[in-house]
């Protein structure tokens, strides 16, 4: 019986000290060698010392399972192969950086590639659940390209990456910068119902997962998807939500609604700036706030449809005037800050089909489709896709007009050869303007493309922890101005507005992209 005591003693001693990876090992040999007592006395033992020993064996079980932060890796190992189509050649003047010291002509080439643009990234995700209503989630990220940047600063002097933060042949033997950023940090609240009805809902407040949103999760190979459509957002922001379930109010399989703040952007003055410290900058540009709700209309695993509706306000932009300076070759007269240009409404409606019929590959195959839209409302005077050519003239639409943009996305996953082939296709107005700045290809955001985009893909699982996956992306532009910023930055002009300008060489017409990566998932 002593045996028995000792034995509890040392369980609940290490439960109260707390788990570390030093003494995981001897937990489990200590859990094992209860459960063999355990087994033993109910051949004929103590009633009262077995219930002891069970209780004390609970108690150190749930708290090596709640009271550690659980982690796992997502790292990907990536090679892309990018060429770009250029709207036409253009010439501009130099300002003496290449040799000419009274300034000259150049040409910007029609053609521009990198055909092995390797890359690392590497995700730690982290939970911890203190009890059945609390979580909290995080994700370290690491993103970067293979080898030591020894591009020039255009300054003639040392070249840029020279330093201790990004020259990395001495990263860990030097003093770095912080390059393990936080990609998520928020805690989720779960309760299971509103007053007298049984009715799920949840909180939560921090850095949300707003970045591989429902349908975009298939061409990574995820079974699961984040917050919001991908259609309309795929952007890192700071924020709060609140959700509640419906399905037992209106008896649809999955109905369900949530609510989304985020801030994208603070006017808050820094700490030693010359102004009182996180004050409002009055000469600075105003916070960036989004408002938006998320709804579930229907979803019984098979068949997923999901609704989603936004506001974005005081959103940023260069005025025609600053867009002028940003290309006339003179970096002393380039423009510091931007304008602020008005707000933005976007609505997106995306559905998934789980499986047709029972057996067969059809009911392993993926059927998606979403209709997206976006319109702007700019401030008045201000200009948020449009500029000014001359006296009574533009181009994309006026100062204070709105304009609305459409798009649509299709697509297909289909298992083949014990892996996933996936064809997906999209296409963007004139107008489109969604918010997919989180790029979903080297080249760009095949989303925001205002033309064509077809993509197809190739999945194969080499283990259950290792996959192999490779992707081509054609995106095809019919205007300028997909995914920049807003004002004269986003206008959407057509090539031959473009080249007409003396901007053709600097707008994309084409672009392709070919990835190849290896994922390793544990």
């Amino acid at each position: 019986m002593k045996k028995y005591i000792a034995l509890s003693i040392v369980a609940a001693t290490t439960m109260a000290f707390g788990s570390t990876a030093s003494d995981l090992a001897a937990m489990k040999a200590e859990i094992a060698a209860l459960k063999a007592e355990v087994a033993s006395l109910k051949k004929g033992g103590d009633a009262a010392e077995i219930k002891k020993i069970k209780k004390t064996l609970s108690e150190v079980k749930a708290h090596d399972a709640n009271d550690n932060i659980k982690w796992n890796v997502d790292l990907r190992t990536q090679m892309d192969s990018l060429s770009y189509t250029m709207g036409g050649n253009a010439v501009y003047r130099d300002t003496g950086t290449s040799g000419s010291p009274d300034g000259g002509m150049f040409s910007v080439p029609k053609k521009r590639s990198n055909n092995s643009l390797l890359a690392t990234r590497l995700l730690l995700n982290m939970a911890y659940t203190p009890d059945n209503k609390n979580i909290f989630k995080g994700v370290l990220a690491y993103n970067k390209a293979f080898g030591a940047d020894f591009g020039g600063n255009g300054s003639g002097a040392m070249p840029r990456g020279w330093g201790m933060d990004t020259f990395d042949w001495v990263t860990n033997e030097a003093l770095t910068d912080n390059n393990l950023k936080v990609k998520e940090a928020y805690w989720l609240y779960m309760g299971d119902s509103i007053g007298e009805a049984d009715t799920p809902w949840t909180v939560s407040f921090g850095r949300r997962p707003s970045t591989d949103g429902m349908l975009a999760n298939l061409r990574n190979g995820d079974d699961e998807y984040k917050s919001p459509l991908a259609h309309m957002i795929n952007v890192e922001f700071d924020g709060a939500s609140a959700g509640v379930n419906l399905d037992s109010i209106t008896g649809i399989p999955g109905s369900a609604v949530k609510l989304c703040l985020g801030q994208g952007s603070t006017n808050a003055a820094p700490m030693f700036s010359g102004a009182t410290n996180y004050t409002d900058d009055e000469n600075d540009l105003e916070d960036i706030k989004l408002a938006g709700l998320i709804i579930t209309p229907y979803d019984d695993g098979q068949i997923t449809s999901k609704i989603q509706i936004y506001r974005a306000w005081d959103l940023p932009g260069y005025s025609p005037s600053e867009m002028g300076l940003l290309f006339d070759g003179d970096a002393a007269t380039n423009p510091g800050v931007m304008t602020q240009a008005g707000d933005i409404d976007g609505y997106a409606w995306s559905t998934l089909v789980n499986g047709i019929g029972e057996e067969g590959i059809l009911a392993e195959t993926k059927l998606f489709a979403s209709l997206a839209m976006s319109r702007t409302n700019p401030n008045a005077g201000q200009y948020m896709l449009g500029m000014p050519t001359g006296p009574g003239t533009h181009i994309g639409a006026d100062a204070g007009e709105s304009k609305t943009g459409t798009s649509y996305w299709v697509g297909a996953q289909i298992p083949l050869f014990d892996g996933q082939f996936g064809l997906e296709f999209n296409h963007g107005s004139k107008y489109w303007r969604p918010f997919t700045y989180g790029e979903d290809t080297m080249a760009g955001s095949k989303l925001a493309v205002r033309g064509d985009a077809w993509e197809t893909y190739y999945i194969y699982p080499i283990t259950q922890a290792l996959s192999l996956e490779a992707r081509y992306t054609y995106m095809d532009y019919d205007y300028t101005g997909s995914n920049n910023f807003f004002g004269a930055d986003g206008v959407p002009m057509t090539m031959e507005e473009a080249n007409a300008m003396g901007m053709g060489g600097m707008v994309v017409d084409k672009a392709n992209d070919f990835m190849f990566n290896a994922r390793y998932r544990f």
